[in-house]
């Protein structure tokens, strides 16, 4: 990295530091596979702090729990469909389904009910079940975004039941082991920094409690070093190692609910917060408890990531500086592109399906692409496309856009020659109106004409 793009970021991080009066603040910039950059301002018992240095990171533990889902769902141990009385039974809204419970639209209180639980020591499982009566339900499921801990205290619950061990314990053997984050824990473990709130009219501190949530713990229990946070921010950009597939870290990346503007800046998919800037659709998370700031962003198109911890209550645009440092190294070093390489093999039979098809009069293009993916997309370029994954012989599914979970088939005459394809009832012939007897409605016998008659 340039020293004037190191130079760039640190003063960057330098700035909201004074300016926000941080006790101490980390940050980090990844790129693929790697943690190019790190920054550090403040003391930590006197000293700086330094990427092996803990923080708490609150609520970016919802995408670690997120993850301990969906690796269920994988596995075919429930469907995100499910209604939560199949999995945790008992409860007073037993129907708000998985999903809900990840996306935040299951219309649950966002706090769990008695004291204020990021302060308090808390209960188990059962004082917990035993709160949430029916007023614990907000809203109709499904109706809108309501950010919820209780959620995510419920899917730690959920995860329990299902695994037969704690969250905790399946997070370790799951998640953290095979990423080799060594240093994330539920509790501090030295060095660790210490939590503060600053007084908002003097340069003065004052300690904040740092207690064991209980049932509430998945909600943000996490400690994490930046090292650990780095590795979790190329995580949810991709790098998932074998944890979980590429294609489902992508699904928790999608918005299941955005902001009802004309141009959404912020949503939130499975787990996960995303966010629009500059043109950039970037994913992660932000953590507040007590005494700590956190957050990690990455834009997974490029692969830029970056991620902050501060031990500071409040005051501190974690989101923006995240943002602000992906956007000072994309400008003033962005990566370059992949080398072009052609692929090492072909199947014969899908190379001769690629070049132009035709939806009605509309001509489409579809390529191949490695390992018998399919490319679909109109000839201008506007339109309804879509990459599609193979499986099987003459079948496959959309990935994303219009057809995204859709089914593309191959269709065959008698002698196993192609006829067409049939995408969700859509019909793509090679000439316009091609193959009459597969065309729904029949194709008039007259043909094209000249003009009407």
């Amino acid at each position: 990295m340039l020293q004037t793009l190191e130079f760039a970021l640190l003063r960057r991080l330098a700035v909201e530091q004074a300016e926000t009066r941080a006790p101490s603040i980390v940050a980090g910039v990844v790129r693929g596979d790697q943690l190019v950059w790190t920054g550090a301002r403040g003391k930590v018992d006197g000293k700086t702090p330094t990427a092996d240095t803990q923080y708490r990171i609150g609520s970016i533990t919802k995408s670690f729990v997120a993850v301990l889902v969906l690796r269920l769902r994988d596995e075919g141990k429930l469907d995100l469909n499910d209604p939560l009385d199949k999995h945790v039974p008992g409860t007073s809204f037993g129907d708000v389904t998985v999903a809900q419970l990840l996306a935040h639209t299951g219309g649950l209180t966002s706090e769990s009910p008695g004291l204020w639980w990021e302060r308090a020591a808390g209960a188990d499982w059962s004082a917990l079940d035993k709160s949430l009566t029916e007023e614990a339900v907000k809203h109709r499921p499904g109706q809108r975004f309501h950010y919820t801990n209780v959620g995510y205290g419920v899917l730690g619950e959920l995860v329990a039941r299902l695994r037969g061990t704690s969250w905790l314990d399946a997070l370790r053997t799951e998640v953290l082991g095979p990423l080799g984050m060594t240093r994330t824990s539920p509790h501090p473990e030295s060095p660790a920094a210490t939590g503060w709130a600053v007084h908002p009219y003097a340069d003065l501190l004052l300690h904040e409690p740092t207690p064991d949530a209980g049932a509430m713990a998945p909600a943000g229990q996490l400690w994490c070093s930046l090292d650990d946070l780095a590795r979790w921010t190329r995580f949810v950009g991709g790098d998932t190692g074998e944890v979980l597939h590429p294609d489902t870290v992508a699904e928790m990346r999608a918005p299941a609910h955005i902001d009802d503007d004309a141009t959404w800046g912020a949503g939130y998919g499975l787990g996960l917060q995303v966010l629009r800037v500059n043109g950039r659709k970037l994913a992660g998370h932000g953590g507040s408890m007590p005494g700590f700031l956190a957050m990690n962003l990455v834009d997974p198109k490029t692969g830029t990531g970056a991620l902050l911890m501060t031990n500071s209550t409040s005051g501190v645009p974690i989101g923006a500086i995240c943002a602000d440092l992906i956007e000072l190294v994309e400008q003033h070093e962005p990566a370059l592109p992949a080398e072009w390489e052609p692929m090492t093999e072909a199947d014969p039979e899908l190379l001769a399906l690629t070049g132009q098809w035709h939806w009605g009069p509309t001509p489409h293009v579809l390529r191949l692409l490695p390992d018998g993916w399919l490319n679909l997309a109109p000839v201008t370029g506007r339109g309804r496309q879509s990459r599609f994954r193979p499986e099987g012989r003459d079948t496959w599914t959309g990935l994303d856009g219009y057809y995204a979970g859709e089914t593309l088939r191959l269709c065959r005459a008698a002698d196993g020659t192609p006829t067409h394809l049939d995408l969700a009832t859509f019909v793509f012939t090679r000439e316009p109106y091609g193959t009459p007897a597969a065309i729904p409605g029949g194709v008039d016998d007259r043909g094209w004409r000249t003009r009407e008659s």
